[in-house]
C-alpha cells in the first residue's frame, strides 16, 4: 500500500517572518505558537518526523500543515464555532414581558426574577435577570413624576420659552420663586481614616436643628445674576416686599416675571399687579414649574452650599447663602435654553408599550 506524501509547505519571506515573530513573542497564545512551530518545521519534512521533534501527534501536524496550505496564515486560527444552542427563544422573552404587565403575587409589592421564574415555571431566574438587563428594565428602580394636566399647557409653555429664546427689546426678564424652609442643621464633621489608610470627609449621623429660613430669589435671564432676600415666612406679604425691591432696581423699565402657580403669586384679585403697569406676570403651566429657570439655580445652591454643610444658627445659614450669591454673581452667566418646543410626556400603561 502506497504511503501518501505530506502536503508540501512553501513559505514566502513575509510568512516566515510573521511565524517566527509569533514564536518569539511572549504575548502570543501558546496554541498559536505551537501551530507556527509545526508549519516552520514542516517545510520540506514529513509529518511523522516533525511530530517526533516537537512532541505532538502526527495527525495534529497533518491537520495544521494542510490548513496552512489551503488558507495560509488565516488557517492557523480557530474556526468560528456556533456555541451552545439557545435554551430560551423569543417566546420566553414575550412571556416575561407579558408577566410584568400583570400584578405581582399576593403579598408582594413588585416582581423579582425568582417570582417571575416561579410564575413562568420553565424559565430560570438567571436568564430572566440577563434578559431584563439587556432590555434595560430595572424591577427595583422607582421614579416619581408629575404630569401637567393644564389645558393651556402649549400656550403657556410657548409664552415662557419665547421669553428665553427671544426676550423683548429694552425689557427685563426675571425668573422668580422662593425656596422655603431651608433648615440650619448643625452637624459634627471631620475626617475619617479607614483601615486601608484612605482618608475621607465625614459627618455624624445625627444633627441638631437650629431653625429654618425662606429665600426669595430673582434670576435675571439675560445676565444670570441673582437677587435674593431672606424671610422667616413665605406669605403674600413677604412676596410683595421682595417684588417691590425688584421693581425698585429697574425703574421705568418693562419687567416680565416668570412665576409658578402658588397662591401667594396668583391671588384672585391682584391689586399689586394692577398698580404696577410696567410689570407682567407669566405663569408656568400647572405642575410644570421646571420651566422656571430659577429652579436650576436652586439646585446649584443646594449642591454648592447647603448639602452636607453645618450651620449653628439661622444667621450662619443666611450668611453662607449670601456669600455664595456674591461669589456666584461675580462670574454669573445666563443659562442657555435650547429647546424651542416643549410638550408633556404621557405614561405607558404596560411594559410592552415601552418596546
Amino acid at each position: 500500500m502506497a504511503i501518501r506524501e505530506a502536503t508540501p509547505i512553501v513559505l514566502t519571506a513575509d510568512e516566515r517572518t510573521t511565524l517566527e515573530s509569533w514564536v518569539r513573542s511572549s504575548k502570543t497564545e501558546q496554541r498559536l505558537v505551537k501551530r507556527a512551530r509545526i508549519v516552520l518545521a514542516a517545510t520540506g519534512r514529513g509529518s511523522r518526523k516533525v511530530g517526533r521533534e516537537l512532541g505532538c501527534a502526527r495527525g495534529a501536524v497533518s491537520k495544521w500543515r494542510l490548513r496552512f496550505a489551503r488558507q495560509r496564515l488565516a488557517g492557523l486560527t480557530d474556526a468560528p464555532r456556533s456555541g451552545k444552542p439557545k435554551t430560551y427563544g423569543e417566546d420566553a422573552d414575550r412571556r416575561i414581558l407579558a408577566a410584568l404587565d400583570r400584578p405581582p403575587p399576593e403579598g408582594f409589592a413588585r416582581w423579582t426574577a425568582p417570582l417571575l421564574a416561579k410564575d413562568l415555571g420553565d424559565v430560570s431566574d438567571q436568564y430572566i435577570w440577563r434578559f431584563l438587563r439587556a432590555q434595560r428594565i430595572d424591577l427595583a428602580g422607582r421614579k416619581s413624576w408629575c404630569l401637567s394636566t393644564d389645558p393651556e399647557f402649549a400656550a403657556k409653555a410657548a409664552d415662557i420659552v419665547g421669553l428665553y429664546l427671544a426676550p423683548p427689546d429694552h425689557a427685563i426678564v426675571l425668573s422668580v420663586d422662593e425656596k422655603p424652609a431651608i433648615q440650619a442643621l448643625k452637624r459634627a464633621q471631620g475626617y475619617l481614616k479607614l483601615p486601608n489608610g484612605r482618608s475621607l470627609h465625614g459627618q455624624a449621623h445625627e444633627d441638631q436643628r437650629c431653625g429654618h429660613s425662606t429665600l426669595f430669589t430673582a434670576l435675571n435671564v439675560a445676565t444670570g445674576e441673582i437677587k435674593a432676600k431672606h424671610t422667616k415666612r413665605r406669605r403674600r406679604v413677604e412676596f410683595l416686599d421682595f417684588m417691590n425691591a425688584v421693581v425698585a432696581d429697574h425703574p421705568d423699565q418693562q419687567i416680565h416675571v416668570i412665576l409658578d402657580n402658588l397662591s401667594t403669586h396668583k391671588p384672585k384679585r391682584d391689586l399689586w399687579l394692577a398698580r404696577h403697569k410696567n410689570v407682567r406676570f407669566h405663569f408656568t403651566p400647572t405642575h410644570a414649574s421646571w420651566l422656571n429657570q430659577v429652579e436650576i439655580w436652586f439646585s446649584i445652591l443646594a449642591r454648592s452650599t447647603l448639602r452636607g454643610a453645618s450651620f449653628s444658627s439661622i444667621a450662619a445659614l443666611r450668611a453662607g447663602i449670601d456669600a455664595f450669591i456674591e461669589a456666584y454673581n461675580a462670574t454669573a452667566a445666563p443659562f442657555q435654553w435650547r429647546n424651542a418646543t416643549i410638550h408633556p410626556k404621557g405614561l405607558a400603561q404596560r411594559i410592552t408599550d415601552l418596546r
